[in-house]
């Protein structure tokens, strides 16, 4: 086929074949550009059901848009050939490495790319299931690149199977592959195993004269000790690979993502310092500062706030980006520090600035990226446009910024950072109006959040962000106690599910949908599977690492919900919010002096957010420091005048010290409070829990339950309730929310 043209692709040079295909370097004559081609096999193209997964596989993979796949750009059909076209990359097949003993330093580089590359392609859902040598290139720069994801799944729909490629796949295969069982993410860590052992053996693990010998090999036999061939290799190295080639899955390394980071640390022991992969290149990190209004009129503010949110949310797409959540970025709004002090606050290598100016029909913004180091700008850009030109303004200005951080941005990438979720400009102006409203949290401005967003929505039924804004504020309704639950977590889980039927990748809706599941439907497994889905989309959701934190904390994992809280502070820094989740997380934990400790930093931060007051008071009851936990209890009772939060807490204060009569008072102020909004039964029960009237306390705690009230998802780690623990009632209760047993 040398020569040959394909529709636009010239055929150049042929760079190998299997029994999957063959694959040739051309020119795509339209781009000007190499690429490489994939000929699967005739009868792969006449099978209609192995050429629609080959597509579905392809779209999966040319979302990835990950330094250590080979980025795929089509699948086309010409003269009823079906073929892929991907990347040309140049470089060497890791099958010219794996056959001589190669530096225990070199294994873990390449090992951590490996499973840098399976990480990415496991949270979009997609397994490789045919990991071998010849199907992983090392491109010039040392980097690898992973490709052919699910050809071999394909192939076997079409009636080829694996083991008639000519190096054998068998070998690489999983114990669960060889036996026909359910194959999942973990079948290629094993295969990974195969290839650590085979770079630092010089051959396979399991051997045969035959495929059915090495599979019998695979499911049943031990591979000899590393030993054997490499005796001064390290105990944790090969322990480490012993546990890729665990016959059962539940004993491997249960995620990409962690086999990295045992890599990682393995590289960083064996030389005192970071491992080679991490020093390379540092990883940039981003803080998009509030643009300021600079209209005649002032009346701009929404506008900036919404380009600026725009922005940080799609550069968070940016694979090796890390950008500051808008929480802490916003801290600084209207405030005139000094962008090297800010840099630092937020502990960023970069600032972005900009500012917006409207006058009719005209905009003008400005946007400048500067080094936090020296203060300097990196570069600065006008933008001159018509009103309708602001998507292609915001595009413009997310790229440029990418472009200066020198992030490698690939096609799919590129894609998700100026995806647009409406074409309607006044639908987006409301939207943004309503994201306004809504991270401003009041009871008053939330209505106005859901007003402006379902007016977005008229304007353009599939917006499916606008829906998420709905969700949000209808949850934020609810679970601050504004409205009762049963009248707003339903409206939030439709907008949420609407949203999703729009665009099922849109992480902030699974984010939404898992903490509904949580506080309101108290559907456990089903919280967990939407956490999960909404941080494989977008690992740098602030807000969801948060959620999932409390998550962990209600469910008893403790530990894990501490360092979950200490991923959404890394993103979201100066968040008031998740500073104080982090204390809450401490005080279910019953780490009552580190909550106290983080909850003061939180007032610190800010004396007028109303609760953290209520957190630390929590903290207090727990160290039995009663005086702390009534003034602290009287500050929240100062800034939330209305809310019930304050007198129920006191009611249980001032009951457990035996100032009855004060918590009579309390009740009694909750009951006038009722007559006039909403107030949950549970601020009733937390008196009783401190006047000892258990009976009345049970009562009230079935009416919560019955209510939905979200603070129950609290009760199994909430030592709120501990007076209670003794009796056997409370065990009911726990079975009423899921959590008996």
């Amino acid at each position: 086929m040398i020569g040959q043209a394909v529709g636009h692709y010239r055929i150049t040079a042929k760079l190998g074949e299997g029994g999957m295909g063959a694959v040739y370097r051309a020119l795509d004559e339209n781009l000007e550009r190499e690429v490489a081609l994939k000929f699967l096999p005739e009868r792969l193209s006449e099978d209609a059901g192995a050429c629609r997964l080959l597509r579905q596989e392809a779209k999966a993979l040319s979302r990835l848009a990950h330094p250590n796949i080979v980025t795929v750009f089509s699948v086309e059909n010409v003269g009823n050939r079906e073929f892929i076209v991907m990347e040309y990359i140049k470089g060497t097949s890791l099958d010219k490495l794996v056959g001589t003993h190669q530096p225990v330093d070199r294994v873990l580089e390449l090992g951590i790319q490996i499973a840098t590359g399976l990480k990415a392609a496991h949270r979009a859902n997609v397994i490789h299931q045919d990991l071998k040598p010849s199907n992983i290139m090392v491109d010039d720069d040392g980097r690898v690149r992973i490709f052919d994801f699910g050809v071999a799944r394909i192939c076997c729909t079409a009636g080829l199977t694996p083991s008639e490629s000519p190096r054998g796949t068998a070998a690489y295969m999983s114990p669960e592959q060889v036996r026909g069982m359910a194959v999942d993410h973990r079948a290629d860590i094993f295969s990974l195993g195969i290839l650590l052992y085979e770079m630092l053996a010089g051959q396979t693990p399991f051997v045969g004269e035959h495929s059915s010998a090495i599979m019998y090999a695979i499911a049943n036999e031990t591979p000899p000790p590393l030993t054997r061939y490499r005796p001064d290799l390290p105990a944790k190295l090969i322990a480490l690979i012993q546990k890729c080639l665990a016959k059962k899955p539940d004993e491997r390394f249960q995620t990409a993502e962690e086999l990295a980071n045992e890599l990682r640390s393995l590289g960083q022991q064996a030389d005192g310092t970071q491992s080679a992969s991490e020093t390379r290149e540092p990883i940039p990190s981003i803080a998009i500062l509030p643009f300021n209004d600079l209209s005649a009129a002032k009346d701009q503010e929404y506008f900036c706030d919404g380009i600026t949110e725009e922005i940080t949310n799609a550069l968070s797409h940016v694979d090796g980006l890390r950008v500051v959540a808008r929480t802490s970025a916003f801290a600084f709004k209207n405030k005139q520090d000094d962008i090297r002090a800010i840099g630092r606050a937020l502990d960023v290598g970069a600032v972005v600035e900009g500012s917006v100016r409207k006058a009719g029909n005209k905009i003008r913004i400005t946007t400048q990226l500067v080094n936090v180091a020296d203060g300097y700008h990196i570069w600065s850009e006008r933008y001159d446009r018509e009103l309708e030109d602001v998507f292609a303004i915001q595009d413009e200005i997310t790229l440029a910024i990418v472009d200066k951080l020198k992030v490698t941005l690939l096609a799919g990438e590129k894609a998700n950072v100026v995806k647009r979720y409406t074409a309607d400009l006044e639908a987006y102006h409301l939207y943004l109006k309503g994201r306004y409203y809504w991270n401003r949290r009041f009871e008053g401005a939330l209505p106005k959040a859901i007003e402006c967003c379902q007016q977005a929505i008229a304007r353009d039924p599939l917006y499916a962000t606008a829906y998420t804004g709905i969700a949000d504020s209808y949850m934020s309704l609810g679970y601050f106690g504004y409205f009762p639950p049963h009248d707003v977590f339903p409206k939030a889980k439709a907008a949420a599910e609407r949203a999703l039927e729009i665009d099922e990748n849109l992480a902030e809706a699974h984010a939404s949908l898992a903490w509904i599941k949580t506080v309101y439907e108290w559907d456990w497994p089903g919280a967990a599977k939407s956490f999960r889905r909404a941080l494989d989309l977008n690992p740098q959701y602030a807000s969801g690492h948060e959620w999932y934190a409390l998550y962990l904390t209600i469910i008893g994992r403790s530990d894990e919900a501490v360092a979950e809280t200490k991923r959404a502070q890394d993103l979201d820094p100066l968040s008031l919010v998740i500073n104080s989740v982090a204390g809450v997380v401490f005080y279910m934990a019953r780490r009552y002096d580190e909550g106290v400790d983080q909850l003061d930093k939180v007032i610190e931060m800010d004396p007028s957010f109303a609760l953290a007051y209520w957190f630390q008071a929590g903290n207090y009851i727990c160290l039995q420091r009663w005086d702390d936990s009534i003034a602290a209890l009287r500050k929240l009772s100062a800034l939330f005048p209305d809310n019930p939060l304050a007198p129920g807490a006191l009611g249980t204060v001032y009951g457990l010290t035996g100032q009855t009569s004060q918590a009579e008072e309390m009740l009694r102020l909750l009951h006038e409070r009722s007559k006039k909004r909403y107030v949950s039964p549970f601020h009733f029960a937390s008196v009783y829990i401190g006047l000892g009237r258990n009976d009345e306390a049970f009562a009230q705690l079935d009416a919560a339950i019955e209510a939905r009230e979200s603070l129950m998802a609290y009760t199994k780690v909430w030592p709120w309730f501990d007076p209670l623990r003794g009796d056997e009632r409370f065990a009911g209760v726990l079975g009423k929310i899921g959590l008996g047993g």
